[in-house]
């Protein structure tokens, strides 16, 4: 099989959870390869994720690591045996390559969390919001660009009937108007609408709150099958960087449960916004 010259972002996790196993079992890539008969070349591309692995294949590897772990095996065999081109292939060459990566996380997610300090979270963003966002873009972008960011973006929304979603928001991110006084009012009507969905929970935590010292890096947290293959996207200056080592994985999960702490709850939440609309 040939190596793969493009690798998704889930790919290289499913090598790296791969590789977790191996290094669990103390084993290097070598012994492995003796142990389960599999060139240690494999063994390596595999875990890079720059080959394909059959899901007969990661069984093999999981009980040559004496990994008893059942839920995790059937999980990884799960992604092994995913096949098939996601709707954001068709976007490759269109938008930056790290937006696919997005939405393969979203579409495979179980659930979604999210916490936005700044921006309105893109799954709930109007299209009118969307062009105020991109519009300010740094290089500046072109019509055709703006365009293909937008219509990308909207198809994302769709895993919004799919997956559990709960975004918690700062009344920043309420308040800063990516385009025009219009723009921001038809943006927080959306949000009440989409706050009404049933797999849709929006909670805000306002300026005036007591306890809360502020995270700087937006974040979103994707639940696997199982904790193990959770994820957390933290946007930065320059693209997303996916968290999933177990330390990282719980430092987020505690700064959730703080935000959620302090955040309005769902009611007092659509209170709120609809106080900012009253206002504007």
């Amino acid at each position: 099989m040939p190596a793969r010259s493009i690798v998704t972002a889930r790919q290289q996790r499913l090598g790296a959870e791969l590789r977790k196993l191996r290094e669990r079992a103390g084993l290097t890539a070598r012994e492995a390869a003796q142990a389960s008969g599999i060139a240690e070349s494999k063994i390596s591309m595999t875990e890079a994720g720059r080959v394909g692995v059959s899901a007969e294949r990661v069984r093999h590897l999981a009980d040559q690591y004496a990994c008893d772990d059942t839920g995790l095996v059937e999980a990884l065999v799960g992604m092994a045996a995913e096949r098939g081109r996601g709707w954001w292939e068709d976007c490759r060459g269109k938008v930056p390559a790290g937006y696919l990566n997005v939405a393969e996380l979203e579409h495979h997610a179980a659930e979604l969390r999210t916490f936005q300090t700044v921006h309105m979270p893109g799954l709930l963003q109007t299209e009118e919001q969307m062009r105020g966002i991109f519009a300010s873009s740094v290089p500046l972008l072109s019509e055709e660009q703006r365009e293909a960011r937008v219509r990308y973006r909207l198809r994302r929304q769709e895993v919004l009937g799919e997956v559990a979603y709960e975004a918690v928001i700062h009344e920043a991110a309420l308040r800063i108007r990516a385009a025009d006084s219009k723009v921001a009012r038809s943006q927080l009507l959306h949000v009440l609408e989409q706050s009404e969905r049933p797999q849709v929970t929006v909670r805000v935590v306002p300026f005036d709150v007591d306890g809360f010292a502020g995270i700087s890096a937006p974040l979103v947290y994707a639940s696997g099958p199982v904790p193990q293959l959770d994820t957390v996207l933290v946007d930065t200056k320059h693209g997303g960087a996916y968290l999933d080592a177990e330390a990282q994985l719980n430092r987020y999960r505690a700064m959730l449960r703080t935000i959620e702490k302090v955040a309005l709850g769902v009611v007092e939440s659509r209170n709120f916004i609809h106080h900012l609309l009253q206002r504007m």
